[in-house]
Formats: structure tokens, C-alpha cells, sequence
């Protein structure tokens, strides 16, 4: 007859008990100072004559957007959630060949002394240019939006990305390179027994920064030249000028603050992974 461990049975609820126990930990700040911020705002619009609609205001007069998030009308007449499906996919599409440009042109920066002193002053200029800046040049370019927004989407993620991988290779212990020197490692090898598990966090550091970039570059270029795009919602919203416009501009910024964290938070969580298994 076989016994049973009464400590073994209590070691998975015990994890449970203790994993909520984390969670509730770190959930409490965040619900208390979210009440006291949706209660000042609440306040700050209690005055008759406010043109900032309240959060419960804001919450009546876009209860249909918040509950049918996916509806077609045709054209660009769409629910919340197709719209910031549109932008993701702009910015999926820009902000890989940001991370596929930037990680490979700067590894090679970081690897060659002579291009970085030569392309330093280069990039330096280039990087603090606004996103919007570009769009112009885009779009007489490429004649069309969509292009055009990719690009800016590009041109705004990249930087970070290739200062941060450079920069990266750089901090590489000489003592490895001397070793895969010994050792007369392939370029592959040398990518990945030790370029890339150094390199990692300051890779994805650039990556989490390009796609919070990214994201603010596809909003902006969206409001003033695009077709369809949560950008083009809030510009179509204002241009509206309904009693509803301000409500479904402000539920349109939450979203696409809370799609920003969630997306920063994806990128994140990949370089952990990466990381760890590096």
C-alpha cells in the first residue's frame, strides 16, 4: 500500500498561494494610483464649461466603439480594433527592416574602428531629424502613403537600434576575441558562440526603444497622410466635430497608449527569453 507525502501535496498549492500573492503585491499600486488619476481627471471636468470630457463622459458616449471594436462599414468606416490592426501592420512591416538593417549595419560599425569615426557624425545628424520631417521626402519618393509611412516608421526605429547594437560589440571582452582568434572560429561561429550572447541586452535595449519610436512615428505620419490607421481615426474623429469627437479621441489615445506598453512588453519579454537561453 502506498503512502502519501503530506508535504508533496501542499507544494503546488503553496506556489499558487504564493504566485498570487506576488501578483496581488504588484496589482495594488497600480489599481490604487489609477483610481486616484481617473478621480482627479473626474474632478478636473466637473466645471460646465470643460472641453475635456470626464472619464465616465468618455466612457458613455464611446460605449458602442469599446464594445464592437471589429465592425466594417466599408471604406475607412472601422471599429477601434481594425484600425490599430492596420497600423501594427505598417509598423510590423518598417519596424523589421528597422531591426534588420540596424543590428546588421551596427555589428559592423561596432567592428570596424574606420566606418565608425566616419559614420558617427553621419548618423548623429540623421537620428535627431523628427519623423515627420521625412514624410515629405517620402512621399514625393515613393509617390504613395502606405510606402511612405513604412519609411517613416523605418527611418524613426533604426537609430537606436544601431547605436545600441554597435555600442554592444563594442563592450565584446577582448579576451573573447582573442579566443576566437586561437581558436580560428568561423564568422558564423563567432556570431553565435559570442557576438550574439554579448551583445544581446544592449540589442534589445535598441529594440524596445526603436519599437516605442516606432509606434509614436506610425500615429503621427498616419494622422496627416494615410488611409485607414489609428491615426487616421483620432484625425478623422476631430475633423468630425461632433459631441462625440473629443470621447472617441481620448478612447483612441488610451488605446494606442495601452497597445505601446503591450508592445514594448513583447520586446522585452523576447531579449529575457534570448537572453536567458544565450
Amino acid at each position: 500500500m502506498t503512502s502519501i507525502n503530506p508535504s508533496a501535496r501542499l507544494k503546488k498549492p503553496s506556489q499558487l498561494s504564493k504566485k498570487a500573492a506576488n501578483l496581488a503585491k504588484s496589482s495594488v499600486p497600480i489599481i490604487i494610483c489609477l483610481a486616484i488619476a481617473l478621480g482627479v481627471w473626474q474632478l478636473l471636468c466637473l466645471a460646465p464649461d470643460s472641453k475635456m470630457p470626464s472619464p465616465i463622459r468618455v466612457i458613455a458616449q464611446t460605449w458602442t466603439l469599446i464594445l464592437d471594436p471589429f465592425y466594417d462599414n466599408g471604406g475607412t468606416d472601422k471599429g477601434l480594433g481594425l484600425q490599430i490592426l492596420i497600423s501594427l501592420q505598417r509598423v510590423a512591416f518598417g519596424y523589421s527592416l528597422a531591426a534588420i538593417a540596424g543590428i546588421s549595419i551596427g555589428a559592423f560599425i561596432g567592428l570596424n574602428s574606420f566606418m565608425r569615426r566616419g559614420l558617427d557624425p553621419i548618423i548623429q545628424v540623421l537620428r535627431t531629424v523628427p519623423p515627420l520631417a521625412w514624410l515629405p521626402i517620402a512621399l514625393g519618393i515613393f509617390q504613395s502613403s502606405d510606402p511612405a509611412t513604412i519609411f517613416v516608421i523605418f527611418i524613426t526605429a533604426i537609430w537606436p537600434i544601431l547605436i545600441n547594437t554597435a555600442v554592444g560589440v563594442q563592450q565584446i571582452p577582448q579576451d573573447y576575441n582573442n579566443v576566437a582568434k586561437v581558436l580560428r572560429l568561423s564568422g558564423k561561429e563567432y556570431f553565435f558562440s559570442i557576438l550574439l550572447p554579448s551583445t544581446v541586452p544592449y540589442v534589445f535595449g535598441g529594440l524596445r526603444i526603436g519599437i516605442g519610436l516606432a509606434w509614436l512615428a506610425i500615429v503621427a505620419a498616419e494622422m496627416l497622410k494615410a488611409e485607414g490607421g489609428i491615426g487616421f481615426k483620432i484625425w478623422d474623429a476631430y475633423n468630425a466635430g461632433n459631441e462625440n469627437s473629443m470621447s472617441e479621441i481620448v478612447i483612441c489615445v488610451l488605446y494606442v497608449g495601452l497597445v505601446g506598453l503591450a508592445l514594448d512588453r513583447l520586446v522585452g519579454w523576447i531579449g529575457s527569453r534570448i537572453g536567458s537561453d544565450s
